[in-house]
């Protein structure tokens, strides 16, 4: 996947915390919270609804 690939699949819908960034996948709906560290380290990881199942954005249900 190319950087062009991952612009139009992933989705940036909020943002407001330094270094975090909650991104959504347009083509699945499930949302991701992103981590940019210092020194140019960073993590992804998938969000969890009440059940413990991968969330899935309110626009793609």
């Amino acid at each position: 996947m190319d950087k062009n690939d991952v612009k139009q699949r992933f989705e940036k819908i909020s943002g407001g915390l330094s270094g975090m960034a909650v991104i959504v996948d347009k083509e699945t709906g499930i949302e991701y919270l992103f981590c940019a560290g210092s020194g140019g380290g960073g993590g992804l990881s998938v969000l969890l609804d009440r059940e413990g199942k991968p969330k899935i954005h309110q626009n793609y249900r």
